[in-house]
């Protein structure tokens, strides 16, 4: 009975390991507060590039 159950054990792993492979994750993809807010900076300089210049000067 211990041989059975040791090779259903195994045969099982190798299947959730194979069909786990198949099915990719929707956790979005980590971004860091550096890369946040640079985009925030490059977001704003092209929605007022203007104000964007005045900042930088005064």
């Amino acid at each position: 009975m211990n041989r059975k159950k040791k090779i259903y054990e195994t045969l099982k792993k190798k299947d959730k390991r194979a069909n786990a492979k198949l099915h990719k994750s929707n956790k979005p993809r980590y971004i860091s507060k550096a890369e946040r807010a640079a985009m925030q900076q490059n977001e704003d300089q092209t929605q007022h590039p203007e104000q964007a210049e005045q900042d930088k000067l005064g």
